[in-house]
């Protein structure tokens, strides 16, 4: 047993969601319980003690939709003519990098992702990935990433047309294969979704062939829609359907999936995801770099839609999202007082239903029999700190950088700013290397 004790305990339980001097007891994955610290320490005298010297003991932070492969595009100058785009961004970018990437390199694109993300307390993440010339397998080099650096982790595979019907084929194989070895794991520590990428690049034949695939599986979807006007354009120019609509038809949207961005969408598409019970996941520095418009998350919020965060690869720190995305709103409504609780809805509260719709425990509290996702965050606040100003104090004071310990499915994977039994020096060597090779092949 290990007890965190003499810390300022941000429960996220609302029976409960503050203790000024506590301590949480954790056994095996799970926690035991929370409270005080001088009761806890007598109550269990022979437990393993980390003392968290008055810092901030909080759930680990969920990154709801990320990129690891982009992280291989950090500092690469393709050069050309910059886009003006989204459209280009995909084609002079994304396209390109995705292309040329060995299986190699997908394990080690997510070294430099999982180091920062644990370093910033990230401790569950829902990834979607493309190697469309490298796809046989892919999935399963980003489980052994994330089994060796410890992340709870949920993988799909972006299936697209964009490389032919025979690279769409395999997107479908590598999807439902990953799903099929999830289920006979049956861990939480690993789990799958089906990925697709925007309704532009998926024909009426691959969505048809993803759906019955996934029907199969027993698993949602995790797709890219609505995120750029070009895939609007290309839904109503094809087909005669918006993005949400051509994806409310095939019955792509359920509690079992995630739709991501939703930028261009309008009030009956909302409609259709509310009724749908389909989670969307906001990514507002993605959204604000690519220029493609703000998703009108605030509007989904109240319509009863469940809206989470993530950072589609722009960074593993999830702090950084959720300032974002209060600034982003509040400057798009032009009010000053607009999305001041939102943000932490759906960092905190949002994200933690949609992790849990794919797993069988619970997760994103302090509490007893959550699984024990914790960390320790070393930030004295210049103001009181309670239960009434912590999400304050998140939003302007705490960064992934104060975080110093960090707690996945019960095992330490960071202490005091060392990741445990990670070289880190040689992965980080190795992951440069290959970019700079794959850099070369572009």
């Amino acid at each position: 047993m290990l007890l965190i004790g003499n810390g300022q305990i941000v429960t996220r339980d609302n029976a409960r969601p503050f203790i000024r001097n506590g301590a949480v007891a954790v056994e095996g994955q799970l926690v035991r319980e929370v409270g005080e610290t001088a009761a806890l320490r007598a109550k269990y005298p022979d437990a393993g003690h980390i003392d968290a010297g008055g810092r901030l003991v909080m759930p680990g932070f969920i990154n709801a939709h990320m990129h690891y492969y982009s992280t291989f595009a950090r500092g690469m100058n393709l050069g050309g003519k910059p886009a003006t785009t989204f459209g280009e961004i995909l084609s002079g970018l994304w396209w390109r990098l995705d292309k040329k990437l060995t299986l190699e390199d997908v394990y080690y694109s997510c070294a430099g992702p999982m180091i920062d993300g644990i370093r910033s307390g990230v401790t569950s993440v829902i990834d979607h990935h493309a190697s469309p010339f490298a796809v046989e397998g892919s999935l399963f080099k980003i489980a052994e990433a994330a089994k060796l650096f410890g992340i709870r982790s949920n993988l799909c595979y972006e299936t697209s047309d964009r490389d032919g019907e025979k690279i769409a084929a395999a997107g479908i194989k590598e999807n439902a294969d990953f799903a099929k070895y999830c289920k006979e794991r049956d861990d939480d520590m690993i789990r799958a979704l089906f990925g697709m990428h925007a309704q532009m690049t998926i024909s009426e034949k691959t969505l048809e062939r993803c759906v019955d695939a996934a029907a199969a599986s027993g698993i949602g979807f995790h797709v890219h829609a609505a995120e750029g006007i070009e895939d609007l354009i290309d839904g109503v120019s094809k087909y005669g359907l918006r993005v949400i609509e051509r994806l409310h038809k095939y019955g792509v949207l359920s509690e079992k999936s995630i739709a991501v961005h939703c930028v261009h969408i309008t009030d009956e598409e909302m409609d259709m995801l509310r009724d749908s019970a389909v989670a969307v996941v906001h990514n507002p520095q993605s959204n604000m770099g690519n220029a493609v418009g703000v998703s009108p998350v605030l509007d989904m919020l109240k319509r009863g839609i469940l809206v989470g965060m993530g950072t589609d690869g722009y960074t593993p720190d999830m702090t950084e999202s959720l300032k974002t995305a209060g600034i982003l709103h509040r400057h798009a409504k032009g009010i000053p007082s607009a999305a001041w609780t939102e943000p932490h809805t759906m960092l905190f509260e949002n994200n933690k239903r949609i992790m849990e719709r794919f797993i069988g425990g619970r997760l994103g509290a302090l509490k007893e029999g959550h699984y024990a996702d914790i960390i320790i965050v070393d930030y004295r606040g210049p103001t009181p700190v309670n239960e009434h100003t912590i999400n304050s104090h998140i939003f302007f004071g705490v960064s992934g950088r104060h975080v110093d310990t960090t707690i996945i499915n019960g095992k330490i994977v960071m202490k005091e700013r060392i990741l445990v039994d990670i070289d880190e020096e040689a992965l980080m060597a190795k992951s440069r290397e290959l970019a700079r090779k794959l850099w070369e092949r572009i």
